[in-house]
This record gives structure tokens, sequence and C-alpha cells, in this order.
């Protein structure tokens, strides 16, 4: 993570490190200074000396300040373009991965483990290495001028040293798996919070408000103990802290007075030692600190790997290339399942450029898992997909869904303007290009009426739109990238008949130079198919050109529009 995140921020880096040594040098000569101090008010030398020294002492504190407060920027600033980009990292790790990590992780424990993990790393990028070895180049040096004044004095000041890192280091090994507990619960915690909160109209509808109570505080009942735990483990570092802290300052009091009494130091140099023995505790307090802070690391550290080590079971191809316009569809006795349980046995489709397949079947007959197997949202156990004759796995996955598109019914609407809906923050797509989408789906009368153009804003969710007007919406966006293969997902359940009459026009004239598939139970969206496809269970029941199984009066396609389509497919 340091060498990834850290290291490349170079020069962040070397001026943190020149100020923090600058900033020991100085911690290193106030004490002189006051020493001096003292020692010239007893003596009988000039008085233009003490205030020298007062001001030297004054100014060297102002200059510690000034460079404490240009050290904090630099390392907050250096924490959060670290893990800035570590956020970035994980949140595009997050979205390679296949549907089945998504399907397991809810959205709010997927936040959790994207920014919660990585703000508890904030300190451990900012500061943890340069103050740490600071703060031990600190200890160094006052050991070295304490050996320097007396060696009584260094030897016991390094035995404080020695006993107190012990006992820190060995209260640290009780708290680490307590901590890493807690953001494991804390995610579950956030990852509910999350989920039922997009979820709140129907949990009021079904009057399951008392379930989701129950459940939050059972979660919070998980999360108490574990807090004390982590906190006990926190307050007894700081305890011990305290305690052995008084214990060097009456180790320090002790030979300070035994070595003033026998006249081996001056009373400027048992204050010396008493400063010194003060500023050892500020690095040992600083080192526990930074051991909590690599507590709460040391678990985000875990998960935060543990995620990165997940890795997509669809991979990108070796980049071959779809041609351009309409493309061909060839399912070759391809077989698929989720998990153990098999849901498309045996496959075999071929589609012609240009096209239009009518799918149909029952709810959970695989219709939808032939859409998914084509945008590679998973891979077939068995078989293969052929665009105009390469395999899809051979596909840059990018490129593949540049090429290849679909429209659901569930359409998601993003907080930002018009335009950023539209066009998902492509550049290169110009306004015009935008304006003419919208006039070929009906949306020209709408477009007028926006205040400030494709510039105006959107709520997330699409509170603001209608349900007709977030479906054209999610067709504008897939005409606007030309793919040469559209995939229509019960594309028009949501919408009125008006606007599904506008929708059909529109649609007849944009899927003029493209291949489409069309899955549907209704009898209207699936007049335009040239070829049928009827799944059961998983299995083709029945395929061939609409126009002759519609003609056959044998064929399950006719008997289905006899019997009214929508009545056969619920």
């Amino acid at each position: 993570m340091l060498r990834t995140y850290l290291f490349p921020q170079k020069s962040a880096l070397i001026g943190l490190t020149i100020l923090l040594f600058i900033s020991i040098g100085l911690q290193l000569i106030n004490p002189q200074i006051i020493r001096y101090f003292i020692d010239t008010a007893k003596s009988d030398k000039p008085l233009e000396l003490l205030l020298y020294a007062a001001l030297i002492f004054i100014g060297f504190s102002l200059v510690g300040q000034i460079i404490s407060v240009i050290a904090t920027y630099v390392s907050e600033n250096l924490a959060w373009r670290t893990t800035n980009r570590l956020r970035g990292d994980l949140a595009e790790h997050c979205l390679r991965l296949d549907m089945t990590f998504h399907k397991s992780n809810t959205s709010g424990s997927l936040i959790e483990r994207v920014d919660g993990d990585v703000n508890a790393l904030a300190n451990f990028f900012s500061s943890f290495i340069i103050h740490l070895a600071g703060n031990l180049i600190l200890m160094i040096g006052i050991i070295v001028l304490l050996f320097r004044e007396n060696v009584w004095v260094g030897a016991g000041m390094l035995l404080f040293i020695f006993f107190a890192v012990f006992v820190i280091q060995w209260i640290r090994k009780f708290a680490a798996p307590v901590w890493q507990e807690w953001r494991s619960v804390n995610a579950e915690f956030y990852g509910f919070i999350g989920e039922h909160l997009e979820g709140t109209e129907d949990t009021r509808a079904n009057g399951a408000s008392g379930f989701v109570m129950r459940r939050f505080f059972s979660l919070l009942r998980r999360m108490l103990p574990l807090r004390k735990k982590a906190f006990l483990g926190f307050a007894s570092m700081w305890i011990t802290t305290i305690i052995v802290f008084a214990l060097g300052n009456a180790m320090a009091f002790i030979i300070s007075a035994l070595l003033w009494k026998s006249g081996s130091i001056t009373i400027g140099t048992v204050y010396l030692i008493f400063f010194y023995t003060e500023l050892l505790a500020k690095p040992i307090e600083k080192i526990r600190t930074q051991i909590e802070d690599l507590q709460k690391a040391d678990a985000s550290l875990q998960r935060i790997r543990d995620l990165f080590s997940l890795q997509p079971k669809v991979q990108d191809g070796a980049g071959r290339m779809l041609p351009d316009g309409p493309l061909a569809v060839h399912f070759d006795h391809l077989s698929f399942g989720y998990d153990e349980k098999q849901t498309l046995a045996d496959i075999n489709i071929e589609l012609k450029p240009g096209e239009v397949l009518g799918l149909l079947g029952r709810t959970g007959s695989g219709k939808t898992t032939i859409a998914r197997l084509l945008l590679r949202f998973y891979d077939p156990q068995q078989g293969s997909i052929k665009l105009s004759g390469v395999d899809i796995r051979d596909c840059k996955l990018s490129h593949l869904r540049d090429k290849v598109a679909m429209v659901t019914q569930n359409i998601e609407i993003i907080q930002g303007s018009v335009r950023d809906n539209l066009t998902f923050y492509n550049r290169s797509i110009p306004d015009s290009s935008i304006e003419e989408v919208l006039n070929d789906l009906g949306l020209g009368e709408w477009y007028g009426s926006l205040p400030n153009g494709l510039d105006t804003r959107l709520d997330s969710g699409g509170g603001s739109l209608s349900a007709g007007e977030a479906q054209l919406l999610a067709f504008a966006r897939v005409f606007l990238n030309n793919p040469g293969l559209v995939i229509l997902d019960e594309a028009s359940s949501r919408l009125d008949p008006l606007t599904e009459h506008r929708l059909e026009k529109a649609v007849d004239k944009l899927l003029k130079e493209r291949t489409c598939v069309i899955i549907a139970h209704r009898l209207a969206t699936i007049q335009r198919a040239d070829r049928i496809v009827i799944l059961e269970q998983g299995r083709i029941v029945e395929a061939g050109e609409r126009v002759k199984l519609a003609g056959d009066p044998t064929s399950r396609f006719s008997r289905m529009l006899a019997a009214g389509l929508e009545e056969v497919m619920a």
C-alpha cells in the first residue's frame, strides 16, 4: 500500500521530512537555552545575556509553531491525495467485479468498505511512517544528549524507553483483533441502513417497520460489546502510558537529586533532565497513538486487501474488434447456471445483421440471463456467443459494451445535469446529437420546457421525471452510443399507452441500422420481430420466423397470439 500510494508523492514526503528534522532540532535545542538561562541567572554574568537567551528561546518557539502548522497542512494534503487515489482504485475494482459479488453485497456495505475503511487509513498514509521515524529520532537525540550530560541519567532513561515500548506493544496485540471485528460489523450495519433506506416505501406499505427496527436494534446490540472492548483496549494503553510516564519522572527525580546533591550537575542541568524526561514522554505518547491508528489501519488494510484479492471471473479478452453497423448474433450450444442451478441448456440461436429477435417465455425461463450473457456480466459454462463471427470473450469489455447496449424497465437516474444523464460524462458526444435523439424519441416538447436546457439538474432516482420520461431517456442513452446490437428487456412495461405509441414509432426509426433482441411479455412489443424464440425452463421449445410461426396453427407462438400473449406469459 505504501509503495503504491504513498511513495509516489516524493516531493511532499521530502518536504515533510525536512520540516520534521527542523522541528526535532528546535525541540532538542530549546532545553539547552533554558539551562543556560537558569545557570546564568545564578551567576554574576551580565543581565544582557539573559535577555538574549530569552529572545532566542521565544524566536525558536515561534519558528517551531510555524513549522508545525506547515507540516500539518502538508501531512493532511498528502493524506487526502493518497486516500482519494485508493478510493478511486477500490471503486473501479468493485465495478469490474462480477454481478455475483454485487448480488451478495449491499450498496451500504460497499460504501463502508470503499470510504469508511479508507478513512481509517488517512492518518496512516499522511504521517505514520514519517512521524514514527521522527519520534524515534527525537527519542534517540534525547537519549544521546542525556548520556552526554551523565551516563547514569542516559542509562536510566534508555531503560525507561525499552520498558514503555515493550508494555505498549504487549497491550496492542489484544486490541487489534477486536477492532477488525468492529469494522466488519460496522460495514454490515451501514449495509443494512443503506438497503432499507432505499426500500422505505415498500417497508411502510407492507407494514415491515417493526421488523426493520428489531433488526436495527439487534445490530446495535452486537456492535456495543465490540465497541466497549475496543475502547477498553485503547483505554488500557492510555492508562499504561500514564503509569509508565510517572515511573519515568520518578526515576529522573531520584537520579537528578542524587547527582545534584553530590555536586555532579548544576541546577540548570537538573531542569534540563526533567525537561528532556517530559519531552521523552511526547514521542512515546505519539508512538502510542500511532500504534492505535495502526490497529485501525490493520483491520482496514486487511479488508481492503481482501477486496482487492477478489478477481472477476469475467476477464478482459485479447482485444479483438467488432465491426461497425448491425451485428450478427450466434449462440452455439450455450449452457449456463447461477451457482449450481442450471438456467440455460444447449441454446442455439442465429440472428443476421439487422434482424430483430423476439424472445418469449415465462418468468424464470432464462430470457434476462441471455441479455446478461450478451453483455458479459457472466460467462457461459459451456458453448460460446459470437457477434459477427467474433467470440465476445476475445473482446475488451469496454469495447463490447460500446457495441452492445441494453434498456431495462428499471431506470437509474443519477444526480446531475440532463447531459450527464444521457452521455454518462462522455464529452465527445455533441449537444446537437443529443437534441436530435430527444426529438426522434418524442421528447422535443419536454426538452423545450427545461429551464436550463441540457444543463438542467435532475434528482437522483428521477423524482422529477415521470416513468415514461425516464424510460425514454434510457432509450436516448443507448442510441447516443450508436451500438450495433440493442437489447430491450421489458423496456416499455412502465409506459402509458400514449407514450408507448410514441416510443414504438421512434424505435422503428432508430432500429433500422441495428440488430435487436426484444424480451417481452406483451403482444404489441413483439410485432416488429423477424424471428421468435420461445424459452421454457432454460431450453428452446420453439424457434423460427415470426410470420411463419404466426401462420402455423400448430405452433406455440400461434396459440399465444390466439389466446393473448399477455395471458399466456403471465
